[in-house]
């Protein structure tokens, strides 16, 4: 059996392991010259930035990942467990540290409102049963027939999918930092948690379950530990180029084409790009399409998209955590903005990471390391970002210096940033979203696109817009769903 798998993210790198498991003859091909999709790396006067991924949850995916092979995953990857998975600042600069040690959970809350301890248990108990559900029994179930999702429905709805996160969240504790603070996941995945299906509180329990880790060299050194395995196992990886067309006949596909007019045949191409653009540019957009599916494809809302910030301090931030979440003032005024206004709005939340608070080699002797990521709309707004791109960066750094890095300007010798012209371009996103589509119940599992193809014969979809979502263990449980149909 000859795989083609498009696209090296973490869902392509595992859907090439698990096909070459099987013994296919796989070929994995990457349009940039190195691999990690989302994940890639950027190397810039000695500092090292994680382009996309740093919250390493459920590790077991990637150790099975190399144990399919007997091998060993820490002599490929060093995982280190956080002890402070995120602060949390307010606007009135109070701080949260949220982790994995109950007693300091609860006395904290206990400090913002006694009556929500309660609650909070409550809260996790019934979390516990989502993630039963919604990811141990169902990440990697195929949802490619709506008989599948019928079968579920009654399970999902005593769960209360109907409701947002943010609604399961708010039926449980009373106090609004709280609040924002417990459903702020659905924001790691590209879910507004006013709009997600409450399923993705999930996220919650599974941090609990496994923790938060942090790949030591940061998640590109994941990437690295993987390229080594799929050379130690005969994939052959192809970078620099990109797939411009999928070669079918009739609807079974029967292999790609290179920009450099390369072609190659194979029984199963598998994408992990994000399915709008495999059918729009790649395969002729969609002349076999249905018309139940051109209005599936029509009707679908993207994820927001992101600004991100890297840049590199010529001192030390010693009191940054690894990751810190900073909530603007107006919460769901900014996220309606991002979401339904497609607008820019001051009153920023943001995402820190300072990989270099866990991890010295991330920046040279004595400086420190940093990305930040704000969401902003996607381009359905048609932001001009060659304008605004300068002025976020402005915006960024005045507030993080008011928030909690004194004096940071003066301090910054390195810096770029990316906007959601990038993910567009560069990871060919619809709309440069963050995260391919909306985590909202009428696009999840049967209703998101299908891990295979509903058009054509041999065409499979691993990553972020296909079941059962993004993020790390979303996009790797996708590549188990592709283990079941291929």
């Amino acid at each position: 059996m000859n795989s083609i798998v498009i696209g090296s993210g973490f869902g392509g790198i595992a859907a090439a392991l698990r096909l070459r498991a099987k013994k296919h003859k796989v070929t994995l091909i990457e349009k940039q010259p190195d691999l990690g999709g989302r994940a890639r790396v950027f190397k810039k006067n000695g500092f090292t930035y994680d382009g996309g991924p740093t919250v390493i949850t459920a590790p077991y995916l990637i150790d099975e990942l190399f144990e399919l092979f007997k091998k060993d995953p820490k002599d490929y990857i060093e995982l280190s467990p956080l002890k402070v998975w995120y602060q949390f600042i307010f606007e009135d600069k109070s701080k949260f540290n949220y982790s994995g040690n109950e007693i300091e959970m609860k006395k904290q809350i206990e400090e913002m409102n006694k009556e929500d301890v309660e609650g909070y248990e409550k809260l996790v108990n019934f979390t516990k049963k989502i993630f039963d559900k919604g990811f141990t029994e169902l990440a990697d179930v195929p949802f490619d027939k709506p008989l599948i999702m019928m079968q579920q429905l009654p399970a999902l709805l005593k769960l209360k999918s109907y409701k947002s996160v943010y609604s399961l969240v708010s039926s449980y504790v009373k106090n609004e930092k709280l609040r924002r603070m417990l459903s702020m996941h659905p924001l790691l995945v590209g879910g507004n948690p006013f709009t997600t299906t409450s399923i993705y509180g999930l996220i919650l329990y599974l941090e609990k379950k496994w923790g938060i880790h942090y790949s030591m060299g940061g998640t590109g050194n994941i990437i690295k530990g993987f390229e080594k395995l799929m050379n130690e196992v005969g994939i052959e990886i192809i970078k620099g180029r990109e797939v411009n067309k999928i070669i079918t006949d009739g609807n079974k596909i029967t292999g790609i084409q290179l920009d450099d007019q390369t072609k190659i045949d194979a029984n199963n191409v598998i994408c992990n790009a994000d399915p709008p653009a495999v059918y729009e540019k790649m395969l002729n957009g969609n002349k076999n399409n249905s018309l139940l599916f051109k209005w599936k494809k029509n009707r679908m809302e993207y994820s927001m998209g992101l600004f991100v910030y890297y840049f590199g301090t010529k001192k030390t931030y010693d009191d940054v955590e690894h990751h810190t979440i900073k909530f603007g003032n107006k919460y769901k005024e900014h996220l309606d903005d991002i979401f339904d206004n497609k607008k820019l709005n001051n009153d920023i939340s943001y995402y820190l990471h300072r990989p270099s608070a866990t991890d010295k080699s991330m920046a040279p002797e004595g400086q420190d390391c940093f990305y930040v990521l704000i969401p902003v709309p996607n381009n359905q707004s048609k932001i001009d970002w060659s304008i605004e791109g300068e002025k976020m960066k402005n915006l960024v750094i005045d507030k993080m210096e008011k928030d909690l890095m004194p004096n940071l300007r003066e301090n910054i010798v390195e810096d770029f940033y990316l906007t959601p012209d990038y993910f567009e371009k560069e990871l060919n996103t619809k709309y440069g979203s963050g995260f391919s589509i909306q985590p909202k119940f009428s696009q999840s599992a049967y209703f998101r696109f299908h891990n295979k193809s509903e058009i054509y014969d041999g065409l499979y979809f691993v990553g972020a817009g296909t079941h059962p979502g993004a993020g790390v263990p979303g996009v790797l449980s996708s590549a188990k769903v592709l283990d079941k149909i291929i």
